[in-house]
């Protein structure tokens, strides 16, 4: 069996009993940095044998993991942090899976545009959630023009090298919405910050840190 473990997104203390169950029971874990997953495992006290697993060489790796289950092998898909397929590698394995006649399961957890789109005061009945926007300023503006006129609230992943660029971009093309920009959610220096787009760039930091989430409202009619 295939078993999608979400991880916390900051804070240790968010991982749930399941999930160390789920963990300490498996043969293999796929991980996208075997690095940061081994500090995770350390921190609880599991030994497993890990696979690496990212966005360069999933296509290549998820035949051998669709094998160790084909053999009746437990593997536990982890991402850096959060959900995995959520904006992180997955999707692929997932479908392999599937396709294979393996049965896949999740043991659920934090992801980080859900906390953000509620902390923010915005509308959570209906949203969007878009991921990470294009890095040139003429792609982001065709990306978000398709966003224009959607009454859901909108939700971004955004680089912090990016930030300002993307709130730049994000005022010209969608107006001078209410929006909020969260980062180092769970952690001890968790930010929400609100307001409209015009004031969160006049108030941003000169040098942002960490990754963010930006949800802006929805088209009003």
């Amino acid at each position: 069996m295939l078993y999608l473990v979400a991880t916390p997104i900051g804070n240790l203390g968010d991982i749930s009993l399941r999930a160390l169950e789920t963990l300490r029971g498996v043969d293999y874990v796929a991980s996208e940095d075997t690095r940061k997953t081994g500090r995770l495992l350390a921190h609880f006290e599991i030994n497993k044998q890990q696979i690496s697993f990212h966005e360069h060489n999933e296509r290549r790796v998820c035949g051998k993991i669709i094998g160790l289950l084909k053999e009746g092998k437990k593997v536990a898909l982890v991402t850096n942090a959060g959900t995995p397929g959520i904006s992180d590698p997955g999707f692929t394995l997932v479908r392999g899976a599937i396709e294979a006649g393996i049965e896949v399961t999740m043991i659920p957890g934090a992801t980080a545009f859900v906390m953000a789109v509620v902390l923010s005061g915005l509308a959570t009945h209906s949203f969007v959630f878009r991921g990470y926007p294009p890095r040139t300023t003429s792609k982001r503006h065709k990306f978000l023009e398709a966003d224009k006129e959607l009454p859901y609230t909108l939700i971004y992943y955004e680089s912090p090298y990016r930030l300002k660029e993307f709130l730049e971009d994000a005022l010209e093309v969608l107006g001078d919405r209410p929006a909020a920009i969260a980062k180092e959610l769970t952690k001890m220096f968790e930010t929400v910050k609100r307001g409209r787009l015009s004031q969160l760039l006049a108030g941003l930091e000169e040098r942002p840190r960490g990754e963010y989430v930006v949800v802006i409202a929805g088209a009003e009619f």
